[in-house]
């Protein structure tokens, strides 16, 4: 062993020494020598709380919710040789004015639109004629959603999705497709049925839930085609009942934060038992997508409606035939009702069964076979919900005093398209809107006056129109249409009236905001 000056080991020698001796140590003490081993940090692992899934009710009820594709016939105009005129979907006279194939035709003096000239020249049967080659190709139009609400094939739908469509095609979560058939449908309600042929094959279906079951605070769980994706699954909760968003006299809708979009119309909104709660029906959205306020058509309505539609492919409602409005504060007081309840009647239609059983203007219907009524939209959903030719018997308010009616319900008339016209409306009737207004909501879009007297203010839009999908806005206002300025919606609708006689198809619309000027093309004949 090495030693220092004075004649003791160096701290080197001596820290050698200990470590030598120590690892023959653990040799001798263990029979194996000893590993030396690195350590390192574990990967992050957290126990999580447990949380309720959906994706068991996802995985049961999808093969029974369907995307519904809407189809209606395009009239292709065909040349001599019969080619059908169809430049990617467009027709002749979407293309501009200053495409080769217009300057072509306006050079030669022909026009392809000339069905009349086709036919002299070939017939009937010939190219351009109603039965030759290439007349009413089917093309999608609308997509939506649906379900099944029975094994043998019956699908569920929102009447708007439907009402426009020739032919229906059913589009299962597999990918299937299989052609549909209208069995019924119901504006008053927005509900339709169609009827799928599985050739013996027995269909998955869902089965309504307990509207009394329905809580606010529930999670409930859509499913639907949102955009065309296909089967989509989003969650929420019920957040309110008893919604009233002014589309009919039977509103009774669930608000639901689920986030639903265009294209989940007619689409379920199930509870965690896979029943089915609501249908997709509406959103509230200033920005045209979903904020989380979402309108389902609770089942209890839904069963019923699909019943009758089902059955007789139509739905017979009771009427009573008297126009009623809300009873306000100021109203009860003036006639002595304890609290603003009830349906306040303005006038009895002449000759209906309101008229034959004795009511009269300014009684207020306050009770319906024993059960109170809450206001005038719950009356009129109630009678509504009767079969014709069933006794009510009414408690009415009159002269200060309680009486009773009894008023045996005759049959809501067929043409009463619109809560307006409809005697268990909850308002007064309303003066007919005017023709252009009409023609106007045909194209999804109502107009008022503009502030400066130049053009017309956009001053409400249907979200499922064609001018929504070309982004045209509340607020927005129309200063020229197939560049003629306008200031009136008479000035708009004797424009298209023109365009109609030219045989064009769509209208150019100028669009002022506060981004500028632009043009869009919408179709004349109502929603694209």
């Amino acid at each position: 062993m090495l030693k220092n000056f004075n004649g003791r080991p160096s701290l080197a020698t001596v820290l050698k020494a200990s470590t030598v001796a120590g690892i023959a140590a653990a040799v001798l003490a263990t029979g194996v020598p000893l590993e030396i081993t690195r350590s390192y940090a574990e990967a992050v692992k957290v126990q999580a709380p447990a949380v309720p899934s959906f994706a068991n009710v996802v995985d049961a009820v999808s093969p029974a919710v369907v995307s519904v594709r809407v189809e209606n016939r395009v009239n292709p105009v065909a040349d001599n040789d019969g080619f059908s005129f169809d430049f990617n979907g467009r027709g002749f006279d979407d293309l501009p004015d200053d495409h080769p194939l217009k300057r072509f035709f306006k050079q030669f003096g022909q026009d392809p639109n000339d069905e009349q000239g086709h036919q002299r020249r070939f017939g009937q049967n010939g190219p351009g004629g109603p039965n030759g080659p290439g007349k009413g190709r089917l093309r999608p139009v609308a997509q939506g959603s649906g379900f099944f609400i029975s094994e043998d094939g019956y699908i569920v739908t929102n009447n708007h999705v439907v009402s426009d469509g020739q032919a229906f095609v059913a589009v299962m979560n597999d990918g299937t497709e299989l052609d549909a058939k209208l069995i019924g449908k119901d504006p008053r309600t927005d509900l339709a049925v169609l009827k799928v042929d599985g050739k013996g094959k027995k269909f998955t279906y869902v089965n309504w839930a307990d509207d009394n079951n329905v809580r606010v605070g529930d999670w409930v769980v859509a499913v639907g085609n949102p955009f065309g994706l296909g089967g989509t699954v989003t969650a929420g909760i019920v957040s309110a009942r008893g919604r009233d968003i002014g589309s009919g006299p039977y509103d009774d809708y669930l608000q639901v934060d689920a986030a639903v979009n265009r294209g989940n119309s007619g689409g379920p909104t199930f509870n965690l038992n896979g029943e089915v709660v609501g249908i997709n029906t509406a959103i509230f959205s200033p920005s045209g997508g979903s904020v989380g306020i979402a309108f389902a058509i609770p089942a209890s309505t839904a069963r019923d409606v699909v019943a009758d539609l089902m059955k007789d492919g139509q739905v017979s409602r009771g009427w009573l035939g008297v126009q009623i409005q809300p009873v306000t504060k100021d109203i009860a007081e003036s006639i002595g009702l304890s609290e603003p309840s009830g349906a306040l009647v303005v006038a009895p239609q002449p000759g209906s069964p309101g008229d034959k059983a004795g009511m009269k203007a300014g009684d207020v219907v306050t009770a319906l076979n024993g059960e109170t009524i809450k206001d005038a939209r719950d009356l009129s959903r109630r009678i509504g919900a009767m079969q014709p030719g069933s006794k009510a018997e009414l408690s009415v308010w009159r002269a200060g005093k309680a009486q009773s009616l009894t008023v045996e319900l005759g049959t809501l008339p067929a043409d009463q398209k619109d809560a307006n016209a409809d005697d268990n409306n909850n308002q007064p009737q309303q003066p007919e809107a005017p023709a252009s207004e009409k023609a106007l909501a045909d194209l999804g879009l109502t107009v008022g006056p503009s502030d400066d007297g130049k053009g017309l203010t956009i001053t409400g839009i249907d979200p499922d129109s064609d001018a929504a999908d070309k982004g045209i806005k509340e607020g927005e206002k129309i200063t020229s249409v197939n560049n003629q300025e306008v200031s009136t919606a008479a000035d708009v609708v004797k424009v298209l009236n023109q365009a109609k006689k030219d045989g064009r198809t769509r209208a150019l619309f100028q669009i002022q905001s506060s981004e500028g000027s632009r043009f869009v093309a919408l179709p004349i004949n109502g929603q694209g």
